[in-house]
């Protein structure tokens, strides 16, 4: 079953997927089975929960599945921390904003890593090579993944935030931006890079970035039942090793669920940019301190990035429960 929520509150900003359990977690006394209610926005990110649910594998760990689309992360983890739900598939920024912040979320593991990062922009702009953005006008959604991307491609380009200015779009904003001229580049989600150079043309261009290996993670609030999180990981875990064995099917799964939002030439295309595994590992920490320190800075928000701080935001019982040699961090 699935249905989209629609006319989100201003606080919460975007949309993701989000996931509720609307039961205690597993099997319950009676024998009956806990729904819950699965939210995100990056399908392919989030294939294993897509693919459990296509092929009905959420029932041998007696789950029942209701699905709700959103736009980026921060909606499903504003979800979560409200107590409209108890999962969210996110990225990993949000998650370490939460955090540092000061909000009561947990890291259960990740399901997913990307890395094809796409600076979009025009043959007008003149923007050749990273270099060249300073003095642009770059449009993304702030507060999401691809600012951090942003982030990398400035430094490795020797450039600092304020050699450039940023315009805060929706990420289906930034590719009518760009065919205004509103703005010289833009940075948006996977989804949107195949309609940007549709739209653009002949006047489209793009520069790839790989310096950057996005993870998307499943976040729950502090208390929720570790039998529920255990038998939800189990699922996922078993989707992923059936999206191993059959790509093509997987794909297939992914473009069914998303219900006209994601079209078969893109998951086609892009899923290979994606590695499946559901893990918590050392990696995983490095990249949520990396972020940490940049959004201290960016955001000024008051936590301290250290290692004990994100430690302390990560549950690894519910994994080690799953799957063991998932976990790897110590």
């Amino acid at each position: 079953m699935r249905s989209t929520r629609r006319g989100l509150p201003a606080a919460l900003l975007a949309l993701t997927v989000l996931l509720t359990a609307c039961g205690t977690g597993g099997r319950s006394a009676s024998g009956a089975t806990s729904r819950i209610t699965i939210a995100g926005s990056d399908y392919l990110g989030g294939a294993p929960l897509y693919t459990a649910t296509e092929n009905g594998q959420w029932a041998a760990h007696h789950l029942t599945p209701s699905l709700q689309s959103f736009a980026t992360g921060r909606d499903a983890l504003n979800a979560v921390l409200g107590g409209q739900s108890q999962y969210a598939v996110v990225g990993d920024l949000p998650a370490v904003s939460a955090i540092l912040a000061d909000r009561k979320i947990k890291i259960l593991a990740a399901l997913s890593g990307h890395t094809d990062w796409r600076l979009l922009t025009t043959a007008s702009a003149g923007v050749t090579d990273f270099t060249a953005l300073k003095g642009k006008r770059i449009g993304l959604p702030e507060g999401t993944n691809v600012q951090y991307a942003l982030h990398g491609m400035l430094t490795g380009a020797g450039l600092k935030p304020g050699d450039v200015t940023l315009v805060n779009l929706a990420p289906n904003q930034v590719t009518s931006s760009l065919a205004r001229g509103d703005i010289d580049a833009g940075l948006t989600f996977p989804s949107f890079y195949d309609a940007t150079r549709k739209a653009l043309g002949t006047s489209y261009r793009e520069l790839r970035y790989s310096g950057y290996t996005y993870r998307t993670l499943l976040i729950t609030a502090p208390g929720t039942s570790t039998a529920t999180s255990t038998a939800v990981l189990r699922t996922l875990t078993a989707a992923t090793k059936t999206m191993a064995k059959n790509p093509a099917a997987a794909r297939k799964a992914v473009v069914a669920q998303a219900e006209g939002a994601l079209e078969p030439a893109f998951a086609d295309a892009h899923y290979t940019s994606y590695d499946y595994r559901i893990t918590l590992d050392e990696p995983l920490l490095k990249l949520l301190l990396a972020e940490g320190a940049w959004a201290k800075s960016a955001q000024r928000l008051p936590g301290t990035p250290d290692r004990a701080t994100f430690s302390e935001h990560i549950d690894r019982t519910p994994l080690t429960a799953a799957d063991p040699a998932a976990v790897t961090l110590h």
